[in-house]
């Protein structure tokens, strides 16, 4: 059995992947494969850089840190964002202290030296399409992956230009089983199963658009893995903690409820592996 864990992406609402990685491991099961994009990109080099109960410990600290300060992620005095706007044309925010944080938790890890192999995805500018990093250093390859379109620049990977990778493939479900995983975890941040209102705001649209395209992927890639693949054991984790309000316009700073996201969706996901009868890793 080959044991993968897909985390997506979502932003702020990120925190409840931890949630469903402290189940997780407290039950024993370990990826041999971590799949990330944008938010879970992050997660997901933390997990695969330890995969062990204690990565919870600081998982759970760094989301506390960005609920207390969320200068950690998006933040700038309201002139200074305006200014970078009508400078830029391009972005809002800098990508500085997101930077400063992924360094400070990843430092020189590199893709080849991690104990648990892991592919982070983002969207290529320059080709148009879906890229994996796989190799090389593993902090700038999570910023190219969570290089949200309007909020942060472009991120440059040798001479290569990067959007964030929710754009060609939110919840990469479909690659870890092209990856032979037998096995999957799908740690989603909860949008997937909430009704979508018809748009009334410009804003509105653009995120009504994303949300149709993202969602129809992984639910084809849900219906293939059942038809064709049956022999792929496939658990899509609940998350809680999130609701319609997570859809507004500045919610993407909102990070509040991120001590309260982690318990419910750990309750919830805890729940989830006991009715199913999960077994740990390495176990039959």
């Amino acid at each position: 059995m080959t044991t993968a864990f897909v985390l997506g992406g979502g932003g702020v609402l990120g925190a409840v992947e931890v949630g469903m990685l402290r189940a997780l491991l407290e039950r024993g099961v370990t990826p041999d494969l971590v799949l990330g994009t944008s938010v879970g990109a992050l997660n997901g080099a933390l997990v695969a850089s330890d995969p062990t109960p204690d990565v919870v410990d600081r998982l759970t600290s760094l989301w506390r840190s960005v609920a207390e300060s969320g200068e950690e992620l998006y933040g700038d005095r309201r002139l200074r964002t305006l200014r970078r706007a009508l400078t830029t044309g391009t972005h809002l925010y800098s990508a500085a202290p997101l930077r400063r944080r992924v360094e400070a938790e990843l430092g020189g890890a590199r893709f080849e030296d991690l104990p648990v192999r892991l592919e982070v995805c983002a969207a290529s500018i320059e080709r148009a399409a879906e890229h994996w990093f796989t190799r090389g250093p593993v902090a700038p390859a999570v910023m190219a992956s969570a290089a949200v379109p309007g909020l942060l620049p472009p991120a440059e990977v040798d001479g290569q230009h990067y959007l964030d990778g929710g754009i060609v493939n939110s919840i990469p479900l479909g690659r870890a089983v092209e990856l032979g995983a037998t096995r999957v975890f799908v740690l989603q941040v909860g949008r997937v199963d909430r009704p979508l209102a018809v748009p009334q705001r410009p804003w509105q649209v653009a995120r009504v658009a994303f949300e149709i395209a993202r969602r129809h992927r992984f639910a084809r890639e849900l219906e293939l893995v059942a038809g064709a693949r049956p022999e792929v054991e496939c658990h899509v984790l609940p998350a809680r903690g999130t609701s319609a309000r997570d859809d507004s316009l500045t919610a993407f700073r909102d990070t509040s409820g991120v001590t309260r996201r982690i318990e419910a969706t750990y309750d919830a996901t805890r729940a989830y592996l006991a009715e199913h009868d999960v077994a740990a890793t390495g176990t039959s």
